[in-house]
């Protein structure tokens, strides 16, 4: 409806739009009251948007009455408050089945006819588990209130109407429609609307690191067209409503619109919005008013907090926890129906029995009864020891020195705090490329313009180079200290890595030192500037013809290029200068603005003089593409050289030939012509054409002098020492981009001195070579979105005046979208060539492994640009469906483009990424690589990450029609169906997913965007499935975010294994969120990906030791100690049930109530804790260089059903000897209860404790103390129980009993019997099991001695290091960051 609505009000006002009345007839360029009243009518968005009035001001009751549903701007993240912490603590703790079930049995031992022991003991261990989950609660929750309190109490300058003046106010005491002043630095208090601000373009730049982790800079704009623009705001003056939607998480989007006191409405957007905790940069003061406060900005309604999941094996512990339910049952059953039998045929009992009982309802008594005794079968103090566990693993982990980057100074966060263990069961791993595989530091390699390929060879051999240099210094620490002076004001502007760092990662000074820098300058990180990036070496071949723009010869020569040539090359570099939102700044100037009247050159005269010199130009004769001569005014020829996307606008003659413009043939003029080209290219050189010719002359007859420090210096692009000044102030800017390959084309337009020095909201100031700086108009940015896969700005052409289009984008979008243009044969068939030659080279960048970029551009009418004018401000100031008519308008302006030229940026692997991809590989865990890329891009990645290899079989499925993809999926199965049954080798190694021969071949599959989007179809779903399922890996090409986490989501539900998914970047945000285990890379595409993530790590190669060595460990630990707890519960569980046969079944016990509740508890509740966070089933290095174990670990998983009910079956035979030894031992003598049940405690303790010594992998000093106290805290606690207290277990008498056994041979005797003989089979299957395996378990220990070794030395020498600093956190979600120093860690 709201489309057909849309389209009915365009019809109208399209009609209307000639008659001076129309909708576009405001003055101001907006639509005017009654379109908007129209569009916006109320019913359309009623109940969903909110009002905003100026607290202060002519509708100051409009403001109370309304903001009083509003919420304060006061946060509160704790859960709970002083008097309301305990009942809301109980109520949370309750929520779990276990404390209930707990509660019951201690509420049912009050009941006199069922009550077991005193009616204190039975609410020990629930309220020890209760107290102990309140105190960290409390803990955490009064952390939680210290830091409300501190921002809650931070000071923000907020407007007061009685004073009429800005005061300081606490953060809490804003509200909605509050007017807040800002200075440089600030943190915005709340959700603001961006009124005022002091740059006099009204323009604001924050930065957003505490909200997304992205430490570039956000353009902001203040709301258009008020009516006090341009001069100091004055609060008391702004009388406009506001109306806006109502409060979301969407940080991209903001829709409303400002209506004035006229009528007039102004659409806003979310560029005029301020968001809650980002900071205000490089502007001195703004002004806004608050339209969101405290939990309604978006800030806050983001604030989900850590991830939790519930991880495989927990599910599996709740399945067994039932069981034990059962079994309890059965137990209590057993005994019931005993008691009431033993009742039934009791005659004359020589001892108190109440015989007036049925004995059916004797034993309903004695059922509950024994529910009370044997409540220690539900172990509750699991769960609290799972977590426990947990937390001790994660510590590991978060301190291991291998997961540990240098050079970023982070570690690997653990953000979903109880999926550990699944890390140790992962089948398959789904990666993103870019940025995951690679590092996304992109460099500029090579381009092709107007189908001419530049090679930059140059280029390609300082990339070796650099490669070289950071491979000789890899295992060295890496610190900005080491590359510049440590006092150096422009070292400490550039940072160049993306992570947030404070001023003390920088150097090693004095806090005092530091101090005085940060108030010279804000320290802040210019993203993606890296040496590699910026330091691009210019092909000669370019750079000659870029000379002939610059000066031309007076003489004809082969190489001369064609006009036409001459007009791409140069909108081209423009488009590479200008399509972008890069922001300019310097270590001097905090950001580079431009003038408000800037002349190009000296003065228009010069222009004049400059372009005159074209018209004498050999071009016209030279060049095949270009007409016999160039006629008109220097103006017409600016239009001709500017303007060549423009159909028609150029008619080639007919004698042209094959393009001469070939690159490599005149590869001896690069010294010399390089060096002209950058001097003469300087924005200062020359007053007139006749200087500019004199130099020419110079250089040339300089040609054969040049020294070998000139030619080193045009190589690298190092401005030489006679260029003016204004080339030292070029080597200081610094261009913070939000993409890294947006900054790679910017550095690569600024190595041909095309170069960006200035921008604001209107306009970009540009050198240009030969030209010097110009003004251009900058009329509207499209950005990029993943829709349209490219972004465009329109601008005025400073020289012709002309309204141009600048496009960049993927090739598979741009290619499309440019056409033929329609006019003379000889122009079709010259674009038809560069399109074809462009293809040519693109196909051939994506062999190299090259990212791709094309370049396009469009010249509009004005009358055209009118036209989509309108329609664009439309889409812009609507509230309903405005993301959708940006997107039309977008595309209806982004068609018929001209094909300029494109770009090749290499992204390198990261370091180790083959040896981790092989590693996880031979441990099982198949690969698959997602990635938006072209196929070639991916497929060469695959071939240099070792994913594919030369003897595997690819399956490349691109295919144009669903039928097609339906057919093409079952041919490929039956291939692959018949390869894997001719060859027997490659089915076990297809079942376990390796390719480790070089005499075995696999299948890959690689898939295309839209034969994926078929093969995920419900009917085709199968085939797919089946296929990829038996491939080695599939590498998934032009995929969108979406169907990244509908791949992910098909093989998880599907197929049933655990899944991985790693990325880097928002578009892996919904394939993080979908697989099982999240894993986000902090890299350089901000943090959304790590903030959707459950562990977040800096490298690809970390994967390894994370998956195959901690994974396995967390695995191993948890799954031995949950089934340890059940052994240890159901041991000493049966002791008391086997008692029961021989006192009937009456529910007595054979020891005192206060160790039978504290047996479990306390005595055996340490040594499984150490055991779950200390054991290593395997050295570290025997997991990481025997990568098969993890997939061994898989196949024969410790904690399954079966496990289980051996665990189970082995604590019975245990409880059978351990009772039954002592029983027969003691039969005939005249021991007591007490003392009968003495021994059996005892040996059930030993039993205990040795059994773990069994199980342990791991044996350390910290084991040996906990086992030592253990066992102590027990005899202790018997000893002097027996020796104090008389009547401290009704109705039996502990006195004396313990110390009586204690001194007795006998006692020790029968301990040590039952001991031995109760642990003798696991001591026999151990020793048989270590004679198997001997070799590899003495190679292991010899390893892991020399391993341990040396990781204890790089600890030691790394924690001394790291504790001469003051260790700051960075973040307060992100521990692991924090401040780095210069040193070393060998």
């Amino acid at each position: 409806m709201e489309r057909l609505h849309w389209v009915r009000h365009r019809c109208r006002t399209l009609l209307a739009g000639d008659s001076g009345g129309g909708w576009y007839s405001s003055p101001d360029g907006l639509p005017n009251k009654s379109f908007l009243d129209t569009y916006f009518s109320p019913h359309r968005v009623s109940g969903k948007r909110r009002s905003v009035f100026a607290r202060h001001g002519p509708h100051q009751h409009e403001c109370e009455t309304i903001s009083k549903n509003y919420k304060g701007n006061a946060i509160r993240t704790t859960k709970y408050r002083l008097l309301t912490f305990i009942p809301m603590n109980l109520f949370q703790q309750f929520h779990r089945a276990a404390n209930l079930y707990f509660l019951f049995l201690a509420l049912l031992n009050w009941v006199p006819v069922v009550e077991a022991f005193q009616k204190e003991i039975t609410m020990i261990p629930l309220l020890v588990v209760l107290t102990v989950i309140a105190i960290k609660d409390a803990l955490e929750d009064y952390r939680r209130y210290l830091f409300d309190k501190k921002v809650n109490n931070n000071v923000a300058r907020i407007f007061c109407g009685n004073q009429k003046t800005y005061i300081d106010e606490c953060w809490k005491d804003v509200r909605v429609g509050d007017f807040v002043r800002l200075s440089c630095n600030e943190i915005i208090p709340a959700d603001m609307l961006l009124l005022y601000s002091s740059d006099p373009r009204g323009v604001c730049y924050i930065e957003t690191a505490n909200l997304d982790g992205e430490t570039n800079l956000k353009q902001r704009q203040v709301v258009s067209d008020l009516p006090l623009q341009g001069v100091e705001f004055t609060p008391e003056s702004f009388h406009s409503r506001i109306e806006c939607e109502n409060p979301n998480n969407d940080l991209s989007r903001f829709r409303g619109y400002m209506e004035h006191s006229s009528g007039v409405r102004v659409g806003l957007h979310n560029s005029n919005l301020l968001l809650r905790s980002c900071t205000i940069r490089n502007t001195e003061t703004v002004v806004g008013i608050v339209v969101y406060a405290g939990h309604e900005t978006k800030a806050m309604m983001n604030n989900s907090g850590p991830r939790y999941k519930r991880s495989q094996l927990e599910k599996r512990l709740n399945t067994d926890i039932l069981w034990c339910v059962v079994l309890l049952v059965v137990m209590c059953l057993t005994s019931a129906v005993g008691h009431g039998l033993w009742l039934k045929n009791l005659k004359d009992p020589v001892f108190g029995v109440n015989m007036d009982t049925a004995p059916a309802l004797a034993g309903f008594y004695v059922f509950w009864t024994m529910i009370i005794v044997l409540q220690v079968l539900i172990p509750i103090s699991l769960y609290v020891s799972i977590e426990i566990v947990k937390l001790g693993q994660i510590y590991f982990i978060h301190n291991d020195l291998d997961l540990y980057n240098e050079q970023l100074d982070s570690r690997i966060q653990c953000r979903a705090l109880n999926i550990t263990e699944d890390l140790g069961q992962i089948q398959y791993l789904f990666s993103d490329k870019t940025g995951t595989l690679t590092e996304n530091k992109m460099v500029f390699r090579r381009c092709s313009i107007y189908g001419v390929e530049y090679p930059h060879e140059e280029n390609a051999r300082r990339l070796e180079v650099y490669e070289a240099e950071k491979d000789k210094a890899a295992g060295r620490s890496v610190t900005l200290r080491s590359g510049c002076s440590g006092k150096s004001l422009s070292c400490r502007s550039l940072s160049c890595n993306r992570s947030s760092v404070s001023l003390h990662t920088l150097t090693a000074e004095s806090e005092e030192e530091e101090e005085q820098l940060a108030n010279q300058i804000q320290a802040r990180t210019s993203a993606f500037c890296s040496r590699m990036a910026k330091e691009v070496v210019p092909d000669p071949e370019l750079v000659r013809k870029l000379n002939w723009f610059c000066s031309p010869l007076n003489e004809a020569s082969p190489g001369t290029p064609s006009s036409l040539e001459l007009a791409y090359i140069t909108d081209f570099f423009l488009a590479l200068t200008i399509c972008n939102s890069v922001v300019v700044s310097s270590p001097s100037q905090p950001r580079h603005v431009v003038p408000d009247a800037r002349t190009p050159l000296k003065s228009l005269e010069e222009i004049k003089l400059l372009f005159q010199r074209f018209s004498f130009s050999p071009f016209a004769a030279l060049s095949t593409f270009s007409p016999p001569q160039i006629r008109g005014s220097p103006r017409n020829f600016t239009r001709r050289l500017f303007t060549r996307g423009k159909t028609g606008s150029f008619s080639p003659t007919a004698n042209n030939a094959t393009d001469s413009s070939e690159p490599g043939k005149d590869g001896n003029m690069e010294s010399p012509e390089l060096r002209c080209g950058l001097d003469l290219s300087a924005p200062g050189v020359g007053g007139n054409a006749a200087q500019m010719e004199d130099d020419i002359k110079e250089d040339d007859i300089k040609e054969d002098d040049i020294k070998e420090d000139d030619i080193k210096d045009a190589k690298t692009n190092r401005p030489r020492q006679e260029v003016d000044s204004d080339s030292d102030v070029d080597d200081e800017l610094l261009y913070e981009a939000e993409s890294p390959d947006e900054a790679a084309l910017v550095h690569a337009a600024r190595a041909y001195r095309c170069t960006l020095r200035g921008r604001s909201a209107e306009s970009l100031l540009v050198d240009l070579p030969g030209i010097g700086s110009l003004a251009v108009q900058l009329l509207h940015i499209l950005p990029f979105d993943s829709n349209r896969k490219r972004m465009s700005v329109v601008v005025r052409h400073p020289l012709t005046g002309q309204v141009v289009v600048y496009t960049k984008g993927a090739d598979s979008v741009i290619m499309d979208l440019a056409e033929t243009p329609k006019g003379a044969e000889q122009a079709q068939e010259i674009y038809s060539h560069i399109r074809d030659q462009t293809q040519k080279h693109l196909d051939g960048y994506a062999r190299e492994g090259l990212r791709t970029l094309c370049i396009a551009k469009k010249v509009l009418e004005e009358e055209e640009y009118e036209v989509w004018l309108k329609r664009q401000l439309v889409a812009e100031s609507s509230i309903e469906n405005r993301e959708e008519l940006l997107l039309e308008s977008a595309q209806r302006l982004e068609t018929n483009l001209t094909l300029l030229g494109t770009t090749g940026i290499v992204d390198r692997l990261q370091e180790d990424v083959p040896e981790t991809i092989e590693v996880l590989q031979q441990a099982g865990i198949k690969v698959w690589v997602l990635t938006g890329d072209k196929q070639e891009t991916a497929i060469n990645i695959a071939y240099a990450c070792k994913l594919l290899r030369p003897n595997d079989q690819l399956l490349t499925a691109n295919c144009g029609s669903k039928d097609a993809c339906a057919a093409f999926l079952k041919e490929l199965k039956l291939e692959v169906q018949c390869g894997q049954e001719g060859l027997t080798e490659v089915t076990a190694a297809g079942a376990h997913g390796e390719s480790s021969s070089g005499s075995i071949s696999s299948f890959i599959l690689v898939i295309d965007g839209q034969t994926l989007d078929w093969a995920l179809q419900e009917e085709l779903k199968s085939d797919f499935l089946e296929l990829s399922r038996r491939c080695k890996a599939v590498i998934c090409c032009r995929s969108t975010p979406l169907q990244k986490s509908q791949v992910v989501r098909l093989i998880r539900d599907e197929l049933g294994v655990m899944t991985l998914a790693v990325g880097d970047g928002a578009n892996d945000v919904s394939m993080i969120q979908m697989a099982d285990v999240g894993i986000g890379i902090s890299g350089q595409e901000g943090m959304q990906a790590v903030m959707s993530s459950d562990f977040a790590i800096s490298r690809f190669k970390h994967l390894s030791k994370l998956l195959l060595v901690h994974g396995h460990w967390c695995y191993s630990r948890l799954a031995n100690m949950i089934l340890y707890f059940f052994y240890k519960n159901v041991m000493y569980v049966n002791l008391l049930f086997w008692y029961q046969f021989f006192c009937g079944f009456s529910g007595s016990v054979m020891t005192n109530s206060w160790v039978l509740i504290l047996f479990n508890l306390i005595f055996t509740s340490v040594p499984p804790l150490i055991y779950g966070i200390l054991d290593q089933d395997m050295p570290a290095e025997t997991l990481k260089g025997v990568p098969e174990l993890y997939q061994a670990a898989q196949t024969s998983k410790i904690y399954v059903p079966y496990m289980f009910w051996v665990t189970v079956l082995d604590a019975f035979y245990q409880s059978l000897v351990c009772f039954f030894i002592p029983y027969f031992a003691l039969t005939g003598s005249d021991v007591g209860m007490l003392s009968f049940g003495s021994p059996i405690n005892a040996s059930a303790l030993l039993i205990i404790l040795l059994h773990q010594v069994l199980e342990s992998h791991t044996l350390t000093w910290i084991h040996g103390v906990v086992l030592v106290l253990s066992g102590g805290s027990y005899f202790g606690f018997v000893l002097l129980f027996s020796m104090g207290c008389v009547t401290c277990s009704p109705p039996t008498n502990p006195l004396g009993v313990e110390t009586l056994q204690m001194s007795q041979p006998l006692f020790y005797i029968i301990c040590a019997v039952t001991t031995m003989t109760a642990l003798l089979p696991r001591m026999l299957f151990r020793a048989v099991y270590s004679t198997i395996n001997h070799t590899a378990a003495l190679k292991s220990s010899h390893v892991d001695q020399v391993e341990s070794e040396q990781y204890r030395k790089r600890m030691q020498q790394w924690n001394l290091s790291h504790s001469r600093v003051n260790r700051l956190q960075v973040c307060a979600d992100n521990p692991g960051l924090e401040p780095s120093i210069a040193s070393e860690v060998s």
